[in-house]
């Protein structure tokens, strides 16, 4: 009886086991849409590239005129908001979160408010004088055939700045 019992028992314990296994077969196609982001990955987007500042202080550039901690080290933005970092290869993303430990060596140096006093420091100084402003500063390309008449004009005013500081293009 008591074996009887037991495994009565067993098989009730186990029956929920079989009716939760279930086998699913799915397909996936891709039409060649992108794929939708991530919850909780930040949908950040320019439509005109940003302008980069590099502080001498920092020894990489960052973002300024903008509601957002970005910085571009190596060819490689990162983002930081909502107390988390984020990597792109593109400033308008897509953003994959990063851990603080894979974060360059350089922004690991400072802390977040340190990089946001150099930032609007040398933004200032920008700001300011930016007809004579002697600091490094960098602005992506834009995409498409559209924006080449918009590079050529940013081209003709650096050479502009660069002749009127020399004297001479040095180009």
């Amino acid at each position: 009886m008591r074996i009887m019992v037991s495994l009565l028992l067993a098989a009730l314990l186990t029956a929920p086991c079989f009716v939760l296994a279930e086998t699913r077969v799915g397909v996936n196609i891709n039409v060649g849409l992108p794929a939708p982001p991530l919850p909780g990955l930040p949908r950040i987007t320019f439509e005109v590239p940003p302008l980069f500042l590099a502080p001498p202080s920092l020894g990489f550039y960052v973002g300024v005129d903008m509601p957002h901690d970005l910085v571009l080290v190596s060819g490689n933005y990162y983002l930081f908001q909502g107390n988390h970092w984020y990597r792109a290869s593109h400033y308008n993303g897509p953003w994959t979160s990063t851990r603080y430990e894979q974060l360059p060596q350089q922004i690991r140096r400072y802390k977040v408010e340190n990089i946001r006093y150099h930032r609007d420091h040398e933004y200032r100084s920008y700001h300011d004088d930016r007809d004579h402003y002697r600091g490094k500063h960098y602005r992506p390309a834009k995409e498409g055939k559209q924006y080449r008449k918009e590079e050529k004009r940013w081209e003709k005013e650096e050479r502009k700045h660069h002749k009127g500081k020399h004297g001479r293009d040095d180009d």
